[in-house]
């Protein structure tokens, strides 16, 4: 099974994603956890670029660099793993570009979405959960997270970029609801991991 785990930065992703983790490999399951961008030589490459703040990088550019990154992780890492029958936990995938580059940056939608199906050859995951926190409390999360370096070159885009890659996840839960699981990350985490547990249970395709 393929779960991926999206939100701004700050919002606690990271740390439901290792929740998750721990509770399959203590029922038994084989677990794959993942990066985006990253996982494979080229993609870690590929994201020291796309974080570094010694450059620009127009958005155009930093699109088709996520997705080069993206497409070498779903051929060398993505596919086999399901192939073999492991859980793969994913954190971001591709909302993040529909999100951050399309909304966010404010390109074309329809190029992203191209570019997307292109670097993902039409892997995508089982279920997304959004973790939904506003650009207030992610800040203040990461002020006083003392694991939290300075910010990248995607973490000082500001105020206006971050409201709208939100938005830009909601409208993506409105359009795939049966993919997409909006979290509300404003409570504790352990009262937001039983609800991603939950959630998991409840679908009956998926058995953990």
């Amino acid at each position: 099974m393929f779960v991926s785990f999206e939100g701004i930065d700050g919002s606690g992703k990271s740390t439901q994603l290792v929740l998750l983790r721990e509770v399959l490999e203590q029922r038994g399951h084989t677990v794959v956890t993942i990066r985006e961008p990253g996982a494979t030589l080229l993609s870690e490459s590929i994201r020291e670029i796309l974080l570094s703040t010694k450059q620009t990088i127009t958005p155009t550019a930093e699109l088709l660099l996520f997705s080069a990154a993206r497409t070498q992780l779903v051929e060398k890492v993505i596919q086999p793993t399901l192939e073999r029958g492991s859980f793969i936990l994913c954190d971001r995938y591709v909302d993040s570009t529909t999100a951050y580059q399309g909304y966010g940056r404010m390109l074309d939608l329809e190029s992203v979405r191209l570019c997307n199906r292109m670097a993902t050859k039409g892997v995508m995951p089982d279920v997304t959960f959004f973790i939904d926190v506003g650009f207030e409390q992610a800040q203040q999360r990461m002020q006083f997270d003392s694991s939290v370096g300075d910010p990248d070159r995607m973490e000082r885009s500001g105020r206006d970029f971050f409201e709208r890659v939100r938005n830009g996840y909601l409208a993506i839960a409105i359009d795939e609801p049966h993919r997409f699981v909006v979290i509300d990350g404003l409570r504790e985490r352990s009262e937001i991991h039983d609800d991603i547990v939950s959630s998991l249970q409840q679908r009956s395709a998926f058995s953990i």
